[in-house]
């Protein structure tokens, strides 16, 4: 008598589901636009609503294992084809996309990257990146390896479509190796959250380098604790390393993220063979990561080394303005702002050492977030956009299946004398809590610190009730120094365009009043609505400071109030 086949595990087909379920996520937006302008691509759309009806009637009735995952595979093969279908619809990208695709032209030409800035590009409603120096960032700001990557893809087309092919079809490559490195019942997960959803295929259209960099990441943290047991690397331990390198070449993140593998895999090493030998295992896979990255950037080192050193520096040193949904929100939206910006990127780099620590210290418990914990550093960032939290979010998922805590059992942790003894538990409380202090007091630093302009709408010049054309303000310097201010209007969440000064001296010195007056961006500036909230907005490089001031620009009988800006 044949045994009966096990049946799938429920929690399996749960997850068969979600993932499944997750598919219809954007699915009918996409599906619009392609039945009014791309019939074929909506009708493998409507094959894919049909995959993925059926896909979710079987995930519940088959009654083997087997048959689950070959559900599963289909369950992939249909997002695939979802995400697909996007791209073909919207594939024009973002400014990272367009300034990618015109690095690899570069590239391709013989001409320099870096340091060279590309202001037609930024034409047609591609965002631009306000700094506090009251200008744009035209330049390219990446390591050089996505561009490289894209350039043999430049037959494509014009615009930013070759950098989104690369990073759609990176993301569908890595969601496949992803899935394939999983356990069978864990599968589902790696649809779900690297197709599903819409979010990640959203950034690959958009034509993000982090994307790139992501997919090489994903064999370096699947099962990243067994990296160098039993003291070699091996192929898999060199491929790791490879990969580490190249996505450092690719994009910025994983540098924040190196350092907390490097030391997550020198603890797990040192439980298992000792300090030396654990040691070693990091220097050489350390140095095959690094050969891999030097390799990638040697040639523009060489031919534009300063250049190149500032370009891929960029992001962090070039004083972008504050944007994103972290801490900065209490200084941008909250109160009328700060003359203590910059001790915002203090805290979020004081952060990231200081949860570096913790995992040194705490490796046993903390190790298995050690893919999520460097993130964690960006919340307190002047540019915390939500996007460096998600774009890493499938390595979470590889880290959570593949490197449980079991791994950490026997990791290496530092107990120098002050933190042993009977009272260990409360010295290692305040251990912890010295690691976060200094990260914690830069915030509160940050967050409480004075507008330092005090602004006053002395004039509005109309077009019509709807349209300002001039705004004058009457702007006081309360601080000891002097400060070169530069002046933008926002309605809503974000930054906007700078207004140009017409009159009003370029250096407000110390204590001192002066009358402003500025011209929006293309000669007008539309009102919004009346529950619309409208600030003006007063920018200084050095110090990096933000005031602010909300300003009602009432359409009726062209009067405007404004709330006095305090410093």
């Amino acid at each position: 008598m044949s045994a009966v086949p096990e049946p799938p595990a429920q929690w399996h087909r749960v997850l068969t589901l979600l993932a499944d379920i997750s598919l219809f996520i954007g699915t009918r937006t996409i599906w619009t636009s392609a039945a009014s302008n791309r019939p074929p691509v909506a009708a493998v759309i409507s094959a894919c609503y049909a995959s993925i009806l059926v896909c979710g009637a079987l995930a519940l009735v088959v009654r083997r294992a087997r048959s689950l995952a070959r559900v599963d595979l289909v369950v992939l093969v249909t997002a695939v084809t979802l995400a697909l279908c996007g791209w073909v619809m919207n594939h024009g990208g973002s400014d990272e996309a367009i300034l990618t695709t015109q690095a690899a032209r570069e590239i391709v030409a013989g001409h320099p990257i870096y340091g060279q800035p590309w202001p037609w590009l930024f034409t047609h409603g591609v965002a631009l990146t306000p700094t506090f120096t009251g200008g744009y960032d035209f330049t390219y700001g990446y390591p050089p390896l996505t561009p490289l990557l894209t350039a043999p893809l430049l037959f494509l087309g014009h615009g930013g479509i070759p950098a989104t092919a690369l990073s759609m079809g990176a993301l569908v490559v890595g969601t496949v190796v992803l899935w394939r490195m999983l356990p069978a019942q864990w599968r589902p997960a790696a649809t779900l959250v690297c197709l599903g959803f819409g979010l990640m295929p959203n950034y690959a259209r958009l034509g993000y380098p982090a994307v790139t960099a992501l997919v090489l990441l994903i064999p370096v943290v699947v099962r990243w604790p067994r990296i160098g047991r039993g003291g070699r690397l091996g192929a898999p331990g060199l491929a790791r390393a490879v990969c580490l390198g190249a996505a450092c070449a690719a994009q910025q993140l994983p540098w924040f993220l190196a350092p907390f593998l490097l030391a997550g895999i020198y603890a797990v090493r040192r439980g298992e063979l000792g300090g030396r030998a654990a040691a070693l295992v990091v220097l050489r896979f350390t140095g095959v990561a690094a050969l891999v990255w030097l390799l990638v950037n040697a040639y523009f080192a060489v031919s534009e080394p300063g250049t190149w050193l500032r370009g891929i520096a960029l992001p962090l040193v070039q004083g972008a303005t504050l944007h994103g949904q972290g801490l900065v929100d209490v200084s941008l939206y909250f109160t009328d702002g700060s003359d203590k910006v910059g001790w915002y990127g203090y805290a979020s780099l004081l952060l990231a050492a200081g949860l570096l620590g913790l995992l040194v210290l705490f490796g046993r418990r903390l190790g298995p977030a050690a893919t999520v914990l460097p993130w964690c550093a960006f919340y307190l960032a002047t540019r915390s956009q939500d996007n460096y939290y998600m774009l890493m979010t499938p390595l979470w998922l590889a880290a959570a299946v593949t490197a449980p805590a079991d791994d950490f059992a026997g990791a290496w942790q530092p107990r120098p004398r002050p933190l042993t003894g009977p009272r260990r538990r409360t010295a290692l409380g305040v251990a912890a809590a010295l690691l976060v202090a200094p990260a914690l007091v830069s915030a509160v630093v940050a967050m409480a610190g004075k507008p330092p302009l005090r602004m006053e709408v002395a004039a509005v010049g109309r077009a019509s009730a709807k349209v300002v054309t001039r705004l004058s303000l009457r702007v006081t310097n309360t601080e000891d120094s002097a400060l070169v201010p530069h002046f933008m209007v926002t309605s809503g969440q974000g930054m906007s365009e700078f207004w140009s000064v017409l009159r009003g001296p370029a250096t407000l010195s110390a204590h001192a009043t002066a009358r402003y007056e500025l011209r929006p961006p293309h000669g007008a500036f539309a009102v919004p609505g009346a529950h619309t909230r409208v600030r003006v907005r007063a920018f200084t490089p050095s110090p990096q400071t933000l005031s602010s001031m909300d300003v009602r620009l009432a359409a009726k009988g062209g009067a405007s109030t404004a709330k006095r800006g305090t410093g």
